[in-house]
């Protein structure tokens, strides 16, 4: 069976989007989610819930990304 890791990465605007990894990003957020459809939710709630809320979109970015990983 697989499972998902929702993954989002906060960059700053100057960094480009495909160059927004995990070692380039100035926050990492990781969570085990049960399908592709968990990826897609509750990261707001997450990132509204930290101080991060007042600078994204601003002096930086979210990127999202659904990873897979085996059980």
């Amino acid at each position: 069976m697989n499972a998902f890791i929702a993954v989002v990465l906060v960059c700053a605007n100057g960094v480009p989007q495909d160059a927004c990894t995990d070692d380039k990003a100035s926050e990492v957020r990781k969570v085990r989610v049960a399908n592709e459809l968990g990826c897609t939710s509750g990261w707001q709630e997450i990132i509204a819930r930290t101080d991060l809320r007042d600078e994204i979109g601003k002096t930086s970015y979210l990127k999202t990304e659904c990873r897979r990983v085996k059980e």
